[in-house]
């Protein structure tokens, strides 16, 4: 767990009328500004892609993930180097030779914020940049093993333990095994940090693994999992009706409310075995 992930604050503790004054920890809250450099070698560019607000820690991950799922990057052997610099900024610095279409950062942009109003519009976008091809589709999954994944993710949540107040996103494979787990304040940048580690270790695509959401399941966070050739998405919370439809168009099984022996499929049932 990252030093600067965690904050203690002092603070009053209020319990039927008695007042004590205790320690609190809290998990930080922080903008990241991640920039990209790239074009020729003669004419570089640099440019502000975005500021998120994050929990610190995995920061180069978050922004190559966050480039990818957003149709930038295509693979990390575009990448030439990603470094931190201080004041909370990422730079990714690509290599000389690969060609850019911000148009499409912009549009995603557009569409993820206006999705309760053009969901065909935003499923749209998906495909535009989603190239992906999952190398099978045999995944399967027991019902009974998915059950226990929401207490094994729990065991590993170490900002959680201590704080209460982040997201966490998994990778399991068929045997349940906990393969990758990334936390933050933000359930959008723990699933990107989670997409940068796999693409920077060559993982992807992700049609291997169940992903496991901590909170709900949103339709930028099946987007996400979508452009990482993901094909089981659980979450503990409930899905949106445009993360269903997501789901549904990209053959991704969607599960909603994991919790106490008990799940609801929305999409995919196929692969899941009972």
């Amino acid at each position: 767990m990252p030093e600067n992930a965690i904050a203690q604050v002092a603070i009053k503790k209020v319990n039927t009328g008695n007042i004590t004054d205790k320690e609190d920890v809290l998990a930080v809250e922080e903008p990241l500004e991640i920039r990209l450099n790239y074009g020729p070698a003669n004419n570089r560019i640099q440019k502000s892609i975005s500021v998120t607000m994050r929990t610190p820690g995995n920061d180069t991950e978050l922004a190559i993930g966050f480039l990818y799922t957003e149709g930038i990057l295509k693979n990390y052997a575009q990448v030439k180097g990603a470094f931190t610099i201080p004041d909370n900024i990422v730079q990714v610095v690509l290599k000389e030779d690969i060609p850019l279409d911000l148009s499409k950062l912009e549009r995603n942009f557009y569409t993820t914020s206006s999705c309760g109003v053009c969901g065909k519009s935003s499923i749209d976008a998906v495909k535009t940049t989603c190239d992906i091809v999952p190398l099978s589709d045999t995944l399967r999954f027991d019902a009974g093993l998915i059950y226990k994944l929401p207490d094994i993710l729990r065991q590993h949540q170490q900002v959680f333990d201590s704080t209460g107040g982040l997201h966490a996103s998994a990778l399991f494979d068929t045997k349940g095994n906990l393969m990758l787990t990334r936390e933050d304040v933000g359930r959008h940048n723990a699933l990107d940090k989670l997409i940068g580690v796999a693409l920077e270790r060559n993982m992807l695509p992700l049609d291997n693994y169940l992903l496991l959401l901590s909170g709900r399941a949103s339709f930028e966070l099946v987007q996400k999992a979508a452009m990482a050739g993901i094909k089981i998405v659980a979450a503990v919370g409930a899905p949106s009706s445009l993360a269903v439809s997501t789901a549904k168009e990209f053959g991704i099984s969607l599960i909603g409310f994991l919790r106490d022996q008990r799940f609801n499929i929305y999409t995919g049932a196929e692969r899941i075995g009972f």
